[in-house]
């Protein structure tokens, strides 16, 4: 279902992010993500000259390439457009505090901690965020089993990877109950350490979210 019909508009400004992944020959991934801003006129920047129409405000890249645990093994920006030239496009080396990091484990908040406010580019930061679920995207059939092609007699069976990870695939809903009714009503097994005491419990539920994207179960992101 598309959008309503809009009321009478002129575009002023279009930011497009685009990201790709690439599996790579030693095994690795790519996962590169690039940030572009323009506006249908010419644009007057803050530092004097004029960036015509067809130029971008913004030309940003973001690359990490990861194993198949999702840990960051190698990471880099640069920045081809920017409103300030010979300022803005220096900040590139300081994306490599990317490394070490897990795109399925705290990983935007760790993003954050350390690349935000005037220890980044404010865009750049932003970029990173679409990483996590391009990743999974691209892990959905080669890496991770999206289909379940577990037998009957599977001593061991799991979920199909995307299940429970959004709202449609709940394992509850319409659609499990139609394409993988095998687990349809399905409760997964308690994780390692979950019989903590009740107080313990309590403080965690009653914590503050922190917005940390641990992903608890299975990670959201994939499609079926």
């Amino acid at each position: 279902m598309p959008l309503s019909p809009p009321a009478n508009r002129t575009l002023r400004h279009r930011r497009a992010i685009t990201a790709e992944a690439y599996a790579r020959e030693d095994g690795l991934w790519d996962i590169e993500a690039r940030l572009t801003d323009t506006k249908p006129r010419d644009i007057e920047l803050a530092g004097g000259g004029i960036r015509p129409i067809g130029q971008p405000l913004h030309d940003l890249w973001l690359r990490v390439t990861i194993d198949l645990r999702m840990n960051v093994v190698d990471a880099e920006a640069c920045s081809d457009w920017v409103p300030y030239p010979t300022h803005c496009d220096t900040i590139g080396p300081a994306y490599r505090k990317l490394i070490g990091l897990n795109l399925t484990k705290g990983f935007r908040k760790a993003v954050r901690e350390r690349l935000s406010g005037v220890s980044g580019c404010t865009h750049l930061t932003e970029l990173a965020g679409v990483l996590p679920t391009a990743a999974i995207q691209a892990f959905a059939g080669d890496v991770f089993n999206v289909r379940d092609g577990a037998t009957v007699n599977d001593p061991n069976p799991e979920p199909p990877y995307q299940l429970h990870g959004c709202h449609a695939l709940h394992f509850e809903g319409e659609v499990v109950r139609q394409f993988y009714p095998r687990w349809y009503g399905y409760q997964p097994a308690p994780k390692a350490g979950a019989a903590a005491s009740s107080s313990q419990t309590a403080s965690r539920v009653d914590a503050p979210a922190s917005g940390d994207d641990t992903l608890a179960h299975r990670p959201n992101g994939t499609s079926g």
